[in-house]
């Protein structure tokens, strides 16, 4: 009970501080440091954004991080503050306190609390960048090895002033005006620092990349693991992806290539081949019809997720996927939206069994797939004892081999969300084209109900598209 007193009453002081928005920002000087954690958190919560700052300004911990705050994109006004608030420089009149803040981290990763000092007392954070020249880990480090072995020519003046910062921030170059005034505060503030202060953006997001190219130069690539890249020209691919030899997971949508024989494809197979961290690649609306096996030559083995909609798949593409090494890993894929022609089912099938043994997640959605293929690969997708989530809308198909797949997956014990598609045999027309008929949509549901019941098998969830 006295516990729960004690926390009552700290949030009611929190409360009536921060209702005085003055005086909570006169309070932080002197506040106690066990205080400044719940007292950020209320403050952010209640996006009072002046004393966010003030808060940083004076932050007695080495690192500072919002990811447990579930920050969203609605939260630029709060982020600007924070960074605002960053002492790169001694101000002239500095508080009584100072701040010990070394690493400002604004990324969405509710693993952490706010600070490892608050939890425990490690002597660094763990999240701060160990790949860049530029990161404090490396800085401190070859400032120790300096002094170690007498060649400490960092004059004492300039240490006290210029103290490196860290700011971890996962950056979205877009057209929107709200980001824009976000990355112009960033290029300021890091060309105000004068090298003290390094950017780390881990997940990086560009659309339209021949626009960005002046803003991307506040960026050090060597620290993203994530690409998302929307419409870009592959040699300006190509030139981002020489710097990314961290990079996990890849994602381009809509990227130029006029020829798979001419320069830029050769080097963005070398680019892709030097990616040995990648784990995850996603291609849309990339045209490589009869081009997957040079991707797959060059693409790390352990390669877990690979999805290839709007990609002009052939049936060849299919069969290099199938024998290739990545398919013994894969626990995603996604191969929806291509065209394919269905005269041989063997290269489907031969996937299904030799991803059987990871695969968690398969969607494969307007493909043209058709009855008598969807009856040939049964026995494969039977022996995909992992997967959890199917997804093969938009195709089609009847309700006979419908109820046929239902009684094979049901033995699937990992398996909870089919999506399928809405049979033939439920259109006015037997086409996409035509209508629903609403009754005969309501006794097929009811149909598949009756069936999972049968089998015991109510806790997975069945849904139609189009409903």
């Amino acid at each position: 009970m006295a516990r729960k007193t004690v926390d009552t009453l700290l949030e009611l002081s929190i409360k009536s501080l921060l209702s005085n928005e003055s005086a909570a920002i006169q309070a932080v000087e002197e506040l106690p440091i066990d205080l400044f954690v719940p007292l950020f958190t209320a403050a952010f919560l209640r996006r009072q954004k002046e004393v966010l700052k003030a808060m940083v300004r004076v932050w007695p911990f080495r690192c500072l991080h919002i990811g447990a705050l579930h920050p969203q994109e609605s939260n630029y006004d709060i982020m600007e503050a924070m960074v605002d608030g960053l002492q790169l420089l001694p101000a002239q009149n500095s508080s009584s306190r100072g701040t010990k803040l070394r690493i400002l981290d604004l990324r969405q990763d509710p693993e952490y609390g706010i600070t490892c000092s608050y939890r425990a007392k490690y002597p660094v954070c763990f999240l701060s960048c160990v790949y860049s020249q530029h990161s404090i880990i490396n800085i401190e480090e070859a400032e120790l090895n300096a002094r170690c072995y007498g060649k400490d020519t960092i004059d004492s003046r300039s240490q006290s002033v210029w103290q490196p910062m860290e700011l971890l921030v996962d950056l979205s170059f877009n057209c929107f005006l709200r980001a824009k005034q976000f990355i112009s505060l960033l290029i300021n503030k890091t060309e105000q620092s004068l090298g003290s202060l390094h950017l780390c953006c881990r997940n990086l997001q560009i659309e339209n990349l021949s626009v960005q190219k002046n803003s991307l130069k506040i960026v050090d690539l060597v620290c993203t693991d994530r690409l998302e890249l929307d419409k870009a020209h592959l040699r300006d691919v190509n030139t981002l992806l020489s710097q990314l030899i961290n990079l996990e997971s890849l994602r381009l949508t809509d990227v130029e290539c006029r020829s798979y024989t001419g320069k830029n494809f050769k080097t963005f197979l070398t680019c892709l081949g030097k990616l040995n961290s990648l784990e995850e690649l996603t291609l849309s609306f990339f045209s490589l019809t009869n081009q997957l096996h040079k991707l797959l030559r060059v693409l790390t083995p352990q390669l877990d997720t690979l999805s290839l909609t709007f990609c002009d798949l052939s049936t060849r593409d299919l069969t290099a996927l199938s024998q290739s090494t990545q398919a013994n890993h894969l626990k995603l894929l996604k191969l929806s939206n291509n065209q394919l022609v269905w005269e041989f089912h063997e290269p489907l099938l031969n996937l299904l069994e030799n991803v059987s043994g990871t695969l968690q997640y398969l969607e494969i959605n307007n493909c043209l797939i058709t009855d008598s293929t969807l009856s040939a690969i049964l026995p494969g997708l039977s022996r995909c004892s992992h997967l959890r989530i199917f997804s093969f809308a938009c195709n089609p198909i009847t309700m006979p081999v419908l109820m046929n797949i239902l009684q094979h997956l049901t033995t699937l014990m990992e398996l909870r969300y089919v999506i399928y598609p809405v049979p033939l045999d439920c259109y006015n027309q037997s086409d996409f084209d035509g209508s629903l008929d609403q009754e005969k949509v309501a006794a097929m549901k009811a149909q598949l109900k009756l069936m999972l019941r049968a089998a015991q098998r109510e806790d997975m969830k069945w849904t139609a598209f189009p409903e």
